[in-house]
């Protein structure tokens, strides 16, 4: 195996975090774009179940998303390449910028650029908890999807519940929900055979 096996997997994670600006969050649309329809390393669904899994684990979302990544299409070697990839270019940038940025730090033309990538941030996040939604939407049933959105809000909102814990709750429960659901029919076709 060459290094050139590795282009797609070291451009596509220099991309994520290149232009992942504002952190964890802002760069799981960047991820989802490079792993699911640029590259068509995973699935949908596959990238749903890892960003699950990633944020019940603690550290940075990205670097665990970059390091499966890697993992699945070129093994051990490639989490390596894939992490390295990810925060090397940005780590470098930061350094090298730090003196400027201080410098420029009341300057208006740098507030209203970082005002104005909030926005388009916002937008990809929108977009992609829509798509999950509709997901949720589908693969549990309406009523199963906003009891839980209910719930997630109530939990993560109002109850100031860690987000790993609520996940890992949700996790747990989406493996007993095919079988929860299948007891629950087969009790209403029983109950609709007695009456």
């Amino acid at each position: 195996m060459s290094w050139k096996d590795y282009n797609g997997l070291v451009a596509g994670m220099m991309r994520t975090g290149i232009l992942g600006y504002g952190g964890g969050p802002s760069v799981i649309p960047l991820i989802r774009y490079e792993a699911v329809t640029r590259y068509e390393w995973v699935s949908d669904d596959e990238f749903g179940e890892i960003l699950a899994i990633a944020n019940a684990l603690p550290g940075p979302i990205a670097t665990k998303m970059a390091a499966y990544l890697g993992y699945k299409t070129k093994g051990v070697l490639g989490a390596i390449v894939a992490v390295l990839a990810h925060i090397l270019p940005t780590s470098i940038a930061i350094i090298a910028l730090l003196g400027s940025m201080y410098a420029l730090r009341e300057s208006k033309i740098v507030a209203g650029m970082v005002a104005a990538v909030r926005p388009v941030i916002f937008v990809m996040l929108g977009m992609m908890a829509y798509e999950f939604a509709m997901k949720a939407w589908k693969g549990l049933g309406k009523w199963f999807a906003i009891a839980f959105g209910i719930i997630a809000f109530a939990a993560l909102q109002l109850l100031n519940v860690h987000p790993g814990l609520v996940i890992t709750a949700f996790l747990v429960y989406g493996f007993f929900h095919f079988g929860l659901v299948q007891r629950l029919k087969s009790k209403g076709n029983s109950d609709k055979e007695v009456s």
